[in-house]
């Protein structure tokens, strides 16, 4: 009997791939039969977890990509047809921020951030349903948004918005590319304990004990705790889920009762 959620032998791209949560989808993937492409602007980055899931035995490729450049992001998926024949799965991982107030920001720096969360989920995921299309085949695209984009950030303006954008163009591409077979889903994380998100959003003990506490759950999420709904979201078991938007935070503002 087929089991549902399986994903052995889905060709899945993971952009933001070599470091944090990017790094955990692309191993748990790995882990489970798909062929995996990763894809980031550090090369540093990407060798290393490209080598480690290769020494685990999982099958691993890797792209340069600055996901602002649309051709890049063509090329990016045409990497992954060239070695693995085809694709299947895109993660849309990447994300940059700035913490700063409104009136501090330049416009660089709002462009740039923007550029990199919206601008560049908009086209890697053109790039992989045109692929989809061509092979004739359905496919599925998961981005990865945040709790920032649902509630805003007065620190992380742009990363904010851009967030809140990333969620509107998966519900409007669910609905322009379902009759393709082709389906479009949202995760939204909360505080998630990575190395790089660490100086920006609880730059000390007591801030981030702050953030645990105001989880219902009493603590962070671990980056697996991501990996896993992407596994999910992924598979066959989710092939009547899209534009949808799945919220993990642990339990944001809610209180426990009694003592």
């Amino acid at each position: 009997m087929k089991n549902p959620f399986s994903v052995e032998g889905k060709v899945t791209i993971v952009t933001g791939g070599g470091t944090g949560i990017g790094e955990s989808i692309a191993k748990e993937f790995a882990a489970r039969g798909a062929p995996v492409l990763i894809a980031s602007r550090k090369l540093e980055n990407l060798e290393r977890v490209r080598d480690e899931i290769r020494k685990a035995g999982g099958k691993c490729e890797m792209a340069q990509v600055d996901v602002r450049d649309a051709d890049q992001c063509d090329k990016m998926v045409a990497e992954a047809v060239k070695h693995f024949g085809r694709i299947d799965v895109l993660i849309n991982n990447h994300g940059a921020s700035i913490t700063t107030p409104s009136l501090n920001l330049s416009p660089n720096g709002w462009r740039a951030v923007v550029g990199i969360n919206l601008d560049g989920v908009f086209f890697c995921s053109k790039s992989a349903a045109r692929q989809f299309m061509e092979q004739k085949s359905p496919g599925s695209i998961v981005n990865i948004s945040s709790t920032a984009g649902v509630h805003g950030s007065p620190t992380m303006l742009p990363y904010g918005a851009a967030k809140a954008g990333v969620i509107n163009l998966t519900v409007s591409h669910a609905g322009e590319w379902g009759p393709a077979g082709i389906r479009v889903n949202c995760i939204a994380p909360g505080p998630i304990d990575t190395e790089g998100a660490a100086p920006r959003v609880w730059p000390n003990p007591k801030v981030k004990e702050m953030v645990a506490r105001s989880r219902a759950l009493q603590r962070f999420g671990r980056v697996e705790e991501i990996a896993y709904p992407c596994l999910f979201l992924a598979s066959d078991a989710s092939s009547y889920v899209t534009g949808s938007l799945l919220i993990i935070d642990g339990g944001e503002g809610m209180m426990r009762l009694g003592g």
